[in-house]
């Protein structure tokens, strides 16, 4: 029996996802390394307004090249939330908050995030909410920490740090549950760009500080705020929006807790910086959690993997009276 197209685009559009959240985590991953160097030139505002900058006028390039239009203005509000709120407001409390914080407790609070997503896609989204999803992210969550901890430079920790951290937090699972309708209507390039556009609006008030870190940074320093924008933001929030828009939200936020695994391995091979052994043990939780949060029970696998023909099949014999089977 061979299988039906529309059976074989199903798994194809699974796989596409999962590569795009792939590309967008890793691309996440490697914006500490690079906002290590940005961040000592830049302050937290001007870095936040030159990597959305940077973002527009990449994805506005392509918007142009591909001549997409406007978003419909149904997708507007979530577009415009999402953009003041995740493009805009956690891009610089988070950038600010770890300054004020050390790794430890910044590590606990913003990867509170994942968890607000969950909660939030199935209070206002209607997200199952399947064990397996909330034993990965308790796995994810406490290898998350271990890796801040045991990443931590014993630094000193402030309220006004703490509380922009669970800002940050709050304001990336918001940003979130806010463009997930918007993507029904609008494309993930179109989500992206004009999201990327409200948040540079909404980080205008730094634009002084901007031209002032400009003329004092080094090119190493402007040079990764260009890649935060191009890559990190540009790239890695189009592939989340493409993700995003075929799956639920609480498995992406789920997928996040990899950001700590990888940015230990960059870290190791970009800055040299030799994990120990309780950090390759929190790495190794933050994958374990992830790969446990996007599994599926074998029954719904199995049940996903059927043929039309084999599903209709199986609901006719379940109708049939129990002797009809015996001829």
């Amino acid at each position: 029996m061979t299988s039906s197209p529309s059976s074989r685009r199903a798994p194809r559009a699974e796989v596409l996802a999962a590569l795009a959240a792939c590309v967008s985590v890793v691309l996440w991953a490697s914006a500490f390394v690079s906002i290590r160097s940005a961040g000592a030139a830049y302050s937290p505002g001007a870095l936040a307004l030159g990597r959305m900058l940077a973002g527009f006028v990449t994805l506005g390039a392509i918007c142009l090249v591909r001549r997409e239009g406007l978003p419909p203005r149904s997708a507007w509000r979530g577009i415009a939330i999402s953009g003041v709120l995740w493009f805009g407001v956690y891009m610089v409390v988070l950038n600010w908050g770890e300054q004020q914080v050390d790794a430890g407790t910044a590590a606990l609070l913003v990867n509170i995030g994942p968890i607000l997503i969950a909660l939030l896609g199935t209070r206002l989204l209607g997200d199952a909410m399947p064990p397996r999803l909330l034993a990965g992210m308790a796995v994810s969550f406490a290898g998350a920490v271990t890796v801040g901890l045991s990443m931590s430079g014993g630094g000193g920790t402030s309220v006004l740090g703490v509380v922009l951290c669970l800002l940050a937090a709050a304001s990336w699972a918001a940003g979130v549950i806010a463009q997930k309708p918007a993507l029904v209507r609008a494309s993930a390039l179109q989500a992206t760009t004009f999201g990327c556009l409200i948040g540079a609006v909404t980080c205008l008030p730094f634009a002084g500080q901007l031209v002032a870190d400009v003329a004092d940074a080094p090119l190493s320093a402007t040079l990764n705020m260009i890649y935060l924008g191009v890559f990190p933001t540009a790239l890695a929030f189009t592939t989340w929006a493409y993700a995003l828009a075929r799956t639920t939200a609480s498995r992406m936020g789920a997928t996040t807790y990899a950001v700590p695994a990888l940015v230990v391995l960059m870290s190791w091979l970009a800055l040299g910086e030799v994990p120990g052994l309780l950090t390759l043990a929190g790495g190794g939780l933050c994958l374990a959690g992830v790969a446990v949060s996007r599994s599926r029970a074998r029954s719904q696998s199995r049940a996903q993997a059927q043929t039309p023909e084999q599903t209709q099949a199986q609901a006719a014999l379940e109708v049939l009276p129990p002797d009809s089977g015996s001829l």
